[in-house]
């Protein structure tokens, strides 16, 4: 079928492309809205601009992301291309030296003050679509390990996975699924280390737009010295708790009527009729090969008050029990009772949707954190000490950001919450990675997409709704 065989080359003697024509997009949403005056204001990093703002810098690192690079060292390619830097409107860009040296100038006042003046942005947009009248924010915090194999990287030390690097803080919105607030932090801090600083900054803008607020988090982050404080300023939460040997011992002593099986929510609806399920492979070896496999037999839930000891009062404690059984090959060895415990304020919810919110936390920001680490490539330590590293990591994280301000500006007819859902990767080649010719005349920037998809309509649409936003 592929009968190519006289394939030739050309250069175009007037055209001029880029193969990144949706940054054209984003850029003009990022003006907008008032992203670019905003980074400026923020950040009085550079004494002269000759010729660059600190917004050029900021941008300059966000874009090379979105125009699907992944290292800090390909802005060379992009500082080379002349239709590129004729698409921004730029006679240059800084180059990875430059871009490495004004990463450098970060210190922590200046790295926080960048994310502020980002959620300062982040409000307006969602005031643009407002969500409906008592939505809650879900905000989601967790941790997560960053590896390097530098060995004269500042701040980097060893974590409890034994593995070199740092252990950035990850607070996010759930709704729109946006970091709010990343903070870098040495490799072996605990999880939990700074949090609560963060979740409390996190609360206050989404206050600004959202109804309610409900925190999610793993074991690390159920910090009992501030439940009450959180309760008595109306913030709800649902923690994973430490199975720890005195909650073993109440839900041992519960009587077994106040257990009920636990029926978990599928993982997605079949719009078909359902298929016959395919052989565990996986399962058929464990077995043929005698290995030690622990099997879930059935999952159980209960619910009693506890009152931790930094608490003064009682919270809603879920106690999941699983009924495991153990077994090698053919053989049963022996069944085992395994505890999960979920902690929480809300009177609302029962305890089968205490759980849930607890699973959908792993889904939404695991999610979340494999995009930043691997899609988006924020987590990446290219600059030699945590400071520079962690503004690198902020910077980068703009993109997606940028990819879900796209999203939520989208007017309603158009899908937006698929371009919300989308992975980055997927997004890039779909929506960013469109071939534009472009044409520069006196006062106006024209890209001609050469090559139409479906998913071109959301570049029109998104022009066209950025175009009826008031000038910020």
């Amino acid at each position: 079928m592929f009968g190519a065989s006289n394939v030739r080359y050309q250069m175009a003697s007037r055209a001029r492309g880029v193969s990144a024509g949706g940054i054209g997009a984003v850029h003009m949403l990022a003006q907008r809205v008032g992203l670019v005056k905003a980074i400026d204001e923020a950040l009085p990093l550079l004494k002269f601009h000759l010729p660059y703002h600190e917004s050029d810098h900021v941008l300059n690192i966000a874009y090379n992301v979105l125009a699907g690079n992944d290292r800090l060292e390909d802005i060379e390619l992009l500082r080379h291309d002349e239709s590129y830097m004729n698409l921004l409107g730029a006679q240059r860009i800084p180059d990875p030296t430059t871009a490495g040296d004004f990463l450098r100038r970060f210190t922590r006042p200046w790295i926080e003050g960048l994310m502020d003046a980002v959620n300062d942005i982040r409000v307006k947009v969602w005031s643009l679509r407002p969500p409906e009248p008592g939505t809650v924010a879900v905000i989601d915090v967790d941790g997560v390990v960053t590896p390097t194999t530098g060995e004269k990287k500042e701040g980097m030390a060893l974590s409890y996975k034994g593995i070199w690097g740092y252990h950035p803080l990850i607070v996010s919105l759930a709704n729109t699924k946006e970091p709010l607030f990343l903070v870098n932090r040495s490799g072996n801090v605990p999880s939990h280390t700074d949090c609560v600083y963060w979740i409390d900054k996190a609360v206050k803008v989404c206050r600004k737009v959202y109804g309610g607020v409900l925190l999610r988090g793993d074991t690390d982050f159920s910090l009992t010295a501030h439940f009450d404080r959180w309760t008595e300023t109306g913030v709800r939460f649902v923690f994973g708790f430490d199975a720890n040997k005195k909650l073993v011992e109440i839900a041992d002593s519960l009587p077994k009527s106040a257990f009920s099986p636990l029926v978990r929510r599928p993982k997605y609806e079949a719009e078909g009729p359902p298929r016959e399920k395919r052989v565990n492979s996986k399962e058929e070896v464990v077995r043929e090969n005698e290995y030690t496999n622990i099997r879930l037999v059935s999952e159980e839930i209960a619910e009693f008050a506890y009152q931790p000891t930094k608490c003064e009062r009682s919270y809603r404690m879920v106690a999941v029990k699983k009924n495991l059984s153990v077994e090698e090959g053919e053989k049963v060895l022996f069944d085992k009772i395994r505890y999960f415990f979920y902690v929480a304020n809300d009177e609302t919810m029962t305890a089968e949707e205490i759980v849930w919110q607890a699973n959908e936390r792993c889904g939404d920001q695991e999610n979340l954190i494999d995009q930043l680490k691997n899609g988006v490539n924020a987590l990446r330590v290219p600059v030699y000490d945590l400071d520079s590293n962690w503004a690198y990591m902020v910077i980068a994280s703009l993109a997606w950001t940028l990819k879900a301000w796209f999203g939520l500006t989208l007017p309603r007819s158009v899908d937006r919450d698929d371009v919300m859902r989308m992975e980055f990767k997927r997004f890039l080649k779909t929506v960013m990675l469109v071939p534009c010719q472009v044409i520069r005349a006196a006062r106006r920037i024209t890209l001609r997409v050469l090559a139409w998809t479906e998913r071109v309509r959301l570049l029109f649409s998104s022009i066209e709704a950025t175009a009826r936003l008031a000038t910020t």
